[in-house]
């Protein structure tokens, strides 16, 4: 399929955001134990394919109207979540990848938007049901994206306080189907695989799988992703957790990725779409931010103070936004501690699971 630059900058700004590099830290405070797994620097990358038709490039009025007056919804856009068919079924333990004297690591599949997405699954040793969070990992180059990749630390963590933990892997990465159209809706496909991911637990036959206690987890373009959920499907989990999460306002992380080092995408997009101070509407609909008053979850976000590539401004926006909203939010903040979170990762995990078991227990 002829490829063409639109969609590139659609993938890493806009509703998802983008960080340089891997998500997965080399020189982490990890638990000795954890499970060793093949990673390695992740330069951004593009990866473009047929874009949207164009979208005007400016608006009457600053402000867009409430989605439920419009009578069209832009195929590119947050409201695009709302109303679509989600289908997550068909959960499927693989082959065992990993044993450990706290849970053993299988490789998955489930079903979701005509596709196989695949990802890994840490479950508790012992018996009973336990509660499950699906981990939504941040932005790697899908080339060397390699299965379970991104979150290992955490998955491992939260696996040994008492999780079954299901890690997406996300379409055209690792095992799962390829699905080129997904990112000329700025990648809104991974949204839909991490709620389809939940379905997929609800729905399983899975006996250790206590469907009625489910949270998200997600990091850096994570963060985004399960911004995007919890607005697309309002009591879907029980409760979310974010680590250096990208902007909840699009504009801000078009801004800092696109427009300023990549001229020849962010004149694609400016001219697809208008630029942001001029084609409001389209960037509010691409914000998470501007529905959050959708979100029925409570939220707790952890941000460094020194992370070098997405400001721990945004976070605390964020958290304001939410708490307008009327969400029950909380932002958690790292003196020093950089993007990838190094010395403070356990006391940020210690505090995880407090609010996890606070919300799921």
């Amino acid at each position: 399929m002829r490829r063409t630059v639109g969609a590139t900058l659609l993938g890493l700004a806009l509703l998802l955001g983008c960080t340089t590099g891997t998500d997965e830290p080399r020189a982490a405070s990890t638990p000795s134990s954890t499970p060793t797994a093949a990673s390695g620097p992740a330069a951004e990358s593009a990866d473009p394919v047929p874009a949207e038709p164009s979208a005007p490039s400016t608006e009457p009025s600053p402000e867009a109207s409430s989605p439920s007056a419009r009578p069209r919804v832009h195929p590119v856009s947050v409201p695009a979540l709302f109303d679509k068919r989600y289908d997550g079924r068909r959960l499927r333990l693989r082959r065992v990848l990993v044993r450990t004297d706290a849970y053993t690591q299988h490789a998955v599949t489930y079903r979701g938007d005509g596709l196989t997405v695949s990802g890994v699954m840490n479950v508790p040793a012992g018996r009973g049901r336990f509660p499950a969070l699906v981990l939504a990992h941040g932005y790697i180059d899908p080339a060397i994206y390699v299965q379970g990749q991104g979150m290992r630390r955490e998955q491992d963590w939260l696996a040994r306080a008492g999780y079954v933990v299901l890690h997406v892997d996300y379409r055209n990465h690792a095992a799962s189907d390829d699905d080129p159209g997904a990112d000329r809706r700025l990648r809104l496909g991974y949204t839909a695989d991490v709620v389809n991911a939940v379905n997929a637990l609800r729905r399983s036959r899975l006996r250790f799988v206590d469907k009625g206690r489910i949270g998200l987890v997600g990091r850096s373009m994570g963060g985004g992703v399960i911004y995007n959920a919890l607005v697309a499907q309002p009591g879907l989990v029980d409760a979310a957790v974010v680590f250096a999460p990208v902007s909840s306002r699009a504009e801000d992380n078009f801004n800092r990725w696109i427009r300023d080092d990549r001229s020849e995408l962010a004149t694609s997009i400016i001219d697809r779409y208008g630029a942001p101070e001029r084609a409001r509407r389209f960037w509010r609909e691409a914000s998470p931010r501007t529905y959050f008053d959708r979100v029925t979850e409570p939220v707790l976000i952890h941000h460094g103070t020194a992370d070098e590539s997405c400001p721990i401004r945004w976070s605390r926006e964020t958290l304001r936004a939410l708490e307008r909203a009327g969400v029950d939010a909380r932002l958690d903040t790292y003196a020093g501690e950089p993007h990838a979170f190094i010395a403070a990762w356990p006391d940020s995990m210690r505090r995880t699971v407090r609010f996890l078991r606070r919300h799921l227990d």
